[in-house]
């Protein structure tokens, strides 16, 4: 039999073997009716006790997290390098070539339309929240919160606040938001894109545990790990939402006078949510590359007024400063184990935080990335994915970030007097954005304008996570049917939209966001398990194209 007759067969074989777990008629018609239901009673009883009890639920989780964090902080930190070294490798082997698809596919989308909708599906609304928050925070050398602000700085003798710190504030935002965490992506979404396109099964989870237990993923295990994604997903873009309504109501009162209360954040949620059910409605290709491009338009501009009408010499010059210094050190600031206790609590509060937040967030992003880039090779996946949306974000943290360090450093009352540092202690982050435009634009014409080009990015960043999120989850729920019934997708998008409203009302969306993060620590074992997955079939498909044999996997050319 010839290897596309033989890919043929065992595509369809694939293909007719899920079918028989989709429901074929009724209300679940399309849909795998066990899963959707477990996963629908999880969301309900997981809200049911954090919006009843917050207090209760925000101790458990917070233990959780402490405990993971203090015991497994040194785990979070060796994974996330592990990831990087296989990223390296991939490229520079002879896997690079291998193709997310057949050997004569080629990409869906433009590369233009994927970088869009990889950098928004996957950062959304994250640097406008911390953009201007984190490198204040790490400016500070009050130790406010119990620790010290920035360990690096004080290691490197910039304890006072400077220039020589505000380079060290920045050097950290990178490292948070640069390649350590964009790897976890790119190992989760490289590994689900081959195991699909390439070897011809679902587009879930699932799929990367089949060099390990086979067609066993068709059963329980696989069903767990699909509904652990299902659910990080849910909870992820509802704890987004819910923090995100906060800074764009803050955005609003300060443009047209509404009031930044729990009413026009439940209005925010519920107008959000219509527009990411429509989105996902009309599928990937369409609105979601429509609004993820606009995303792009609109943040050149802002970026473009923030450089431009601030200290752009100054900013330049920290930036390139700074990024040098990310460079020369990201390395040996992954593997950096303090024994103190001040930086031990600083590590633990913020990169293992971090460290956390990317894992959790991997299975829906993953997903997502994995469904724009059929096509594409090996080596252009992980280089787009990994240093293409590093740069638009080192870009913006330097400008925005940057701006807010000169505002800090250069206030007319003295150093470290321009307000920013006392939002931030007060942990006033929503309006922290905010108040660094003022300092540049003034409360006048044009300082208006751009706070409701930011008011809009930060609603329509939302709206591209929301839908991403909402055709991520209904895939993994049909076993990687690329056109989920439209009926859960507007489903699970009002449930998205809800869990986000009950818990802003019932005051556990801190509780939520902590969950999440526990979480993170069986997820980053799945992830182990892809990566070793992924490799295992690369290397079985290699050496079974040299030499003319047949890999131990069904779904591989002979």
């Amino acid at each position: 039999m010839s290897s596309n007759s033989q890919d043929g067969f065992e595509a369809a074989e694939t293909m007719a073997f899920k079918a028989e777990k989709l429901a074929q008629t009724g209300l679940f018609k399309g849909m795998h009716k066990g899963m959707t239901i477990f996963s629908s009673l999880m969301v309900l009883l997981f809200v049911a006790f954090t919006g009843s009890n917050t207090d209760l639920a925000g101790k458990v989780f917070g233990s959780v997290r402490a405990w993971i964090e203090v015991t497994f902080g040194w785990y979070y930190m060796v994974t996330i390098v592990f990831l990087i070294v296989v990223c390296t490798f991939i490229v520079f082997s002879r896997f690079g070539s291998v193709r997310l698809g057949d050997d004569d596919s080629r990409p869906d989308f433009s590369n233009f339309a994927w970088f869009s909708m990889l950098f928004s599906a996957g950062i959304g609304i994250g640097i406008l929240f911390f953009g201007v928050a984190e490198p204040i925070f790490y400016l500070d050398n009050s130790g406010a919160f119990g620790y010290p602000n920035n360990p690096y700085a004080d290691l490197d003798g910039a304890e006072a606040i400077g220039y020589d710190r505000a380079v060290d504030a920045l050097k950290v935002t990178f490292f948070h938001w640069g390649f350590h965490g964009w790897a976890v992506y790119v190992i989760v979404g490289m590994s689900l894109a081959y195991f699909a396109y390439r070897r011809k099964l679902p587009l879930a989870l699932r799929s990367a545990l089949y060099p390990f237990i086979g067609d066993r993923i068709y059963g329980p295990i696989g069903h767990a790990v699909d509904i652990f994604g299902v659910l990080g997903c849910v909870f992820g873009v509802a704890t987004s939402l819910g923090l995100g309504v906060s800074q764009m109501s803050v955005g609003l009162e300060r443009l047209v006078g509404i009031s930044s209360g729990t009413f026009t954040q439940i209005t925010l949620i519920a107008l959000i949510t219509l527009v990411s059910v429509l989105s996902a409605l009309s599928g990937v290709g369409k609105g979601i590359r429509i609004i993820s491009q606009w995303n792009i338009i609109v943040s050149v501009v802002v970026v473009a007024l923030f450089l431009f009408a601030g200290p752009t010499s100054w900013v330049l010059g920290l930036f390139g400063i700074a990024v040098a210094d990310y460079l020369a050190s990201f390395i040996q600031m992954g593997l950096w184990f303090p024994e103190e206790e001040g930086p031990a609590k600083w590590q633990n509060g913020w990169t293992v935080f971090y460290w956390g937040w990317w894992i959790a967030w991997a299975p829906f992003v993953g997903v997502f990335i994995a469904r724009i880039s059929r096509g594409r090779t090996l080596r252009e996946f992980v280089i787009g994915v990994l240093l293409v949306p590093t740069t638009i974000i080192f870009i913006w943290l330097g400008i925005f970030g940057g701006t807010a360090l000169y505002q800090e450093l250069t206030a007319s009352t003295g150093v470290g007097t321009a307000g920013l540092i006392d939002l931030v202690n007060a942990w006033n982050l929503p309006e922290a954005l905010f108040a660094s435009a003022d300092g540049i634009f003034g409360v006048g014409a044009l300082g208006w304008i751009v706070s409701a080009m930011m008011v809009f990015l930060l609603m329509s960043w939302f709206v591209t996570s929301s839908d991403s999120g909402i055709v991520v989850l209904t895939t993994i729920l049909s076993l990687g049917n690329e056109e989920p019934p439209k009926t859960f997708r507007v489903f699970w998008g009002v449930v998205i939209g809800l869990v986000a409203a009950a818990l802003l009302v019932a005051g556990g969306l801190s509780a939520l966001q902590t969950a999440n993060i526990a979480a993170a620590l069986p997820l980053s074992l799945v992830i182990i398990v892809m990566t070793l997955g992924v490799l295992k079939s690369l290397f079985n498909e290699v050496s079974g194209l040299g030499t003319g044999g047949k890999s131990d996997t069904p779904f591989v050319k002979d």
